[in-house]
């Protein structure tokens, strides 16, 4: 057909460029064109970016991997355990445990530590720890509207481990689930936007750790290698009790405790009322502080006004009161 439209050499070259223009544009234009009029650029061009493409794919799959590989969390968001009662039956728990076995103290997670893990994250720097402050300050919103005004009571009841390492109490079934774990995955989304490497691999699964072996491993050399259930069997479905969410810290897993045993916490939010209950440890130390500096900063002030108002001229007055300031601490060194 071409042969019959175009009788000179040229033409029939158009022609062929037209041919190769109309097969383009069909679902399968790479696959006979050469055969048809010698085009061989078509292919080529789509062959290379077919290259581009999946070399620039693989880079980001690489470096996700290599994000991923590298990801060792050492800070997390807590939610402290405060309720004595609670505490004093973990206790209770624990020593149960160490009467059978007195190695398996150095297993129990210590007095002061308990507490409900949140979320847990990667901080690398003091520039990425302040990142972590502003994520937990801006959570604060979406958590009270999650609560909408409602105390958020979370029952602990029961026992389990973690593949026989991990011994926990259970956080019962109930209707607080379910803000419990939207409040998680907000807390989730809003650090991964603000670029924190945040969150685990397996799903939130809230609970209240005891004992660990990985915190003494040269327990397995002695042959304790997992955690028995006969250890706590007698608190299988023991109800603990009950703790109010109240505040969320923001604490690191490698800088040192406090004195009273907690994490170290960078931050703090207080998202809830604990129903007028006393108010924990923590707390107080934070009220003492706030006291103390309202003090010292009243006296200070009220100190550089009276100098200021001495040294400001008038009548006579400011020296009569240093008159009488003289004679008065001459009447009492008399008297003495």
């Amino acid at each position: 057909m071409c042969d019959s439209r175009c009788g000179e050499e040229d033409a029939t070259q158009d022609c062929a460029v037209s041919t190769a223009d109309s097969l383009i544009s069909l679902p399968f234009a790479t696959i006979d064109i050469e055969d048809v009029c010698e085009v061989t650029d078509v292919p080529q061009i789509n062959s290379k970016r077919r290259e581009e493409k999946d070399s620039i794919k693989n880079k980001q799959v690489k470096k996700k991997k290599t994000k991923h590989k590298n990801y060792q969390p050492n800070y997390f968001l807590s939610i402290p355990i405060t309720s004595k009662k609670i505490t004093g039956g973990i206790k209770t728990l624990q020593s149960a445990i160490i009467q059978q076995d007195e190695r398996l103290a150095k297993a129990m997670v210590g007095d002061g530590s308990f507490h409900l893990t949140l979320l847990v994250m990667q901080l690398l720097s003091e520039d990425e720890v302040n990142i972590g402050v502003d994520a937990l300050s801006q959570l604060k919103p979406s958590v009270e509207d999650v609560l909408q005004g409602r105390r958020l009571t979370l029952p602990f009841q029961g026992t389990d481990t973690f593949g026989n390492q991990v011994g926990f109490v259970k956080l019962a079934d109930g209707d607080h689930i379910p803000p419990l774990l939207e409040i998680a995955e907000i807390a989730k989304r809003t650090f991964q936007e603000k670029g924190v490497l945040a969150g685990e691999t397996r799903s939130y699964k809230p609970h209240l750790t005891f004992m660990k072996l990985s915190k003494a491993p040269w327990l397995r050399k002695h042959g304790v290698k997992k955690i028995d259930p006969k250890w706590y069997e007698k608190f299988s479905n023991h109800r603990f009790g009950e703790e109010t969410l109240y505040r969320i810290d923001l604490c690191s897993m490698e800088k040192k405790k406090q004195s009273n045993g907690y994490y170290h916490c960078e931050s703090s939010i207080v998202v809830g009322d604990k129903n007028g209950g006393e108010p924990d440890d923590a707390e107080l130390v934070r009220l003492s502080k706030r006291l103390v500096e309202s003090a010292v900063l009243k006296a200070v002030q009220q100190y550089l006004e009276e100098t200021q108002s001495k040294k400001q001229p008038g009548d006579g007055s400011s020296g009569k009161a240093e008159e009488a300031d003289r004679s008065g601490s001459d009447v009492g060194n008399n008297r003495k």
